[in-house]
């Protein structure tokens, strides 16, 4: 029964702090205009001009990913300080901040966050091409998630020992040091999911199921702390829904996505479920799939779209769904993914 506590009471501590943190957040996230100052390449496409007003979009903040990992890191301090000044049983055992589980996903957290900060920052703040997020800048914000993923991953190989991975149904494959490698792959294809973040309230409800399916998976490996982190990201990531849904306060920005998705691929790693992670995660693999089809459609036959725009969210707006229908269908999804996710993990074990 304590460990149903130990999972759920952080989720909702979180879920509330965030929503007690968000007015002061908001304050200063307008008062310091914390938007955007350019208009998006895509907006060019007619399409594109048809389905969302640019206007509004650029006057609202970029950066609400903070109010999420602000009340993760708040909430998980909240319990390792109290399992310090009033050491028990209880206290100990309501404590999830532990070396061997949830470490390295919380300082992944952080790193993550902070860097995406510094992205949104130069965007909001910034002059020159690197401010207008163009390819180069692109570039660099991919060698910077290599960069995290291949600390995490020398961590996995030489402090955990993590030399292979799960295949459902088929036992455990030998990767040795290439595990290093295959980490960053997985990392920078989560993160390329982030383009979900296109539309009110998409991207907070895809990844809260998302991260609450992994609190499921975590549990059934009896990854109590892992399991206890996980909701309380999803506690987070649900207290910034509460305010993205349409109209949105604010966007999650990439100090929400950079370390929301980093975060995600530590954690499938460290519930051995890496395989298992494209099902959970199905709508963030569908829309980044998406782009990547768009544009090996226009490379390949000369100048033809497979999607009216993508990524895919913006297609079904394009074909005339109301953004709310784009949105909960997505979030329904989500869930249908998610549960198949969990039932795959846990039959194949």
């Amino acid at each position: 029964m304590l460990n149903f506590v130990k999972i759920f009471l952080p989720s909702a501590v979180t879920f509330f702090l965030g929503i007690l943190i968000t007015p002061l957040a908001t304050h200063f996230f307008y008062k310091y205009k914390m938007w955007k100052h350019y208009s998006r390449s895509v907006s060019t496409n007619p399409e594109f001009q048809k389905i969302h007003n640019e206007k509004e979009e650029l006057k609202t903040p970029r950066v609400g990913g903070i109010i999420i990992w602000v009340s993760v890191v708040l909430t998980t301090l909240i319990f390792y300080i109290l399992s310090l000044i009033f050491p028990s049983n209880i206290s100990a055992k309501i404590n999830f901040l532990s070396r061997n589980q949830t470490l390295i996903p919380f300082f992944t957290l952080i790193f993550g966050a902070i860097l995406g900060l510094w992205d949104d920052l130069l965007q909001i703040y910034g002059k020159g091409k690197f401010a207008q997020d163009d390819k180069s800048w692109r570039r660099w914000k991919v060698c910077i998630i290599t960069f995290i993923s291949l600390l995490i991953g020398l961590w996995f190989y030489y402090k955990l020992g993590m030399v292979s991975i799960h295949i459902p149904f088929g036992g455990e494959i030998f990767l040795g040091i290439l595990i290093i490698p295959f980490f960053i792959i997985v990392a920078l294809a989560t993160f390329s999911g982030g383009v979900i973040d296109g539309i009110d309230g998409l991207s907070g409800g895809v990844l809260a199921v998302i991260f609450g399916a992994y609190a499921v998976i975590a549990f059934s490996n009896n990854q109590i702390d892992l399991a206890a982190f996980s909701a309380t990201l999803a506690g987070g990531t649900l207290a910034f829904l509460w305010f993205n849904i349409p109209p949105a306060r604010f966007y999650m920005g990439e100090t929400g996505m950079m370390a929301l998705t980093v975060t995600l691929a530590t954690l499938a790693f460290l519930t051995n479920s890496v395989l298992i992670l494209p099902l959970v995660a199905f709508p963030l693999v569908a829309s980044s799939l998406s782009v990547i089809l768009q544009i090996l459609s226009k490379k390949l036959r000369h100048g033809k779209k497979l999607f009216l725009l993508s990524p895919i969210h913006h297609h079904f707006e394009a074909k005339g769904w109301p953004t709310y229908k784009v949105t909960m269908r997505f979030w329904i999804l989500s869930v249908m993914f998610a549960i198949l996710g969990i039932i795959l993990f846990i039959i194949s074990k």
